[in-house]
């Protein structure tokens, strides 16, 4: 089990072999319905513009123990950021990875002029929940919609 003191986070700038690894083994503890992110669609994320792909490691050259995409942008009623896809592996976690990420998230949200953050997350993964009230989000009364679209 691994076992960090110190979490590092880093933005992925480049797509190697260890973030193609990273998101094959972290992407099925987060979805069982999605297949990983391949190194097309790796670079396309990490190449996109307002899209920040923050990953964990262990100290130095340790491996990556978790991931969060953060996407911000500008509507109308000002610029905006939306949290997904939090992931930490199983041998990782309760050791402050998540709150690392989420905490690195929120920094790079409020440098990029955003006025508020967003995420969901199922009511059933509880910790994470729980995670999310403590860093300081609060459930918003509103309805969540979604339609699945062919070819996408």
């Amino acid at each position: 089990m691994i076992r960090p003191t110190v979490i590092e986070i880093a933005e992925a700038t480049v797509v190697d072999a260890e973030l193609i690894e990273a998101f094959s083994r972290l992407t099925p503890q987060v979805s069982r319905s999605a297949p990983a992110p391949g190194e097309a669609e790796l670079a396309e994320m990490v190449g996109a513009p307002g899209t920040h792909v923050l990953v964990a490691r262990t100290p130095g050259d340790g491996p990556v123990v978790g991931t969060l995409t953060l996407v911000v942008f500008r509507i109308p009623t000002g610029v905006r950021a939306w949290i997904e896809d939090v992931v930490v592996d199983e041998s990782a976690t309760r050791q402050g990875v998540a709150t690392a990420l989420v905490r690195a998230a929120l920094d790079t949200a409020t440098a990029a002029g955003a006025r508020t953050v967003d995420l969901t997350s199922r009511p059933e993964r509880e910790a994470a929940n729980r995670l999310y009230e403590r860093v300081g989000f609060a459930p918003r009364a509103t309805n969540v919609y979604r339609m699945e679209l062919e070819g996408g």
